[in-house]
């Protein structure tokens, strides 16, 4: 699709129509900026796991991170291991 095409279908909207389709874009373009540099909390995330590594402590694999999570809700889906 073209430029001119996508233009001549947004002057065939009406004004709320078009309101909407700039809405739209702008949220696009939020996702795209969010992927693109992630959010706050993937950031901290990320910053916490590096730590973990620096400090050459081995990660959790899946299933130790379940179990540890049980554990620290009292037991709760004791049955994972």
């Amino acid at each position: 699709m073209t430029l001119e095409q996508i233009l001549d279908k947004l002057q065939e909207l009406n004004a709320d129509e078009q309101e909407k389709v700039l809405a739209f874009i702008d949220s696009l373009e939020s996702q795209k900026h969010q992927i693109k540099h992630g959010s706050k909390l993937g950031k901290k995330l990320r910053a916490i796991r590096q730590e973990i590594i620096d400090s050459g402590l081995p990660l959790l694999t899946a299933k130790e991170a379940d179990i540890e999570k049980a554990e620290r809700r009292g037991g709760y889906g004791e049955d994972l291991r």
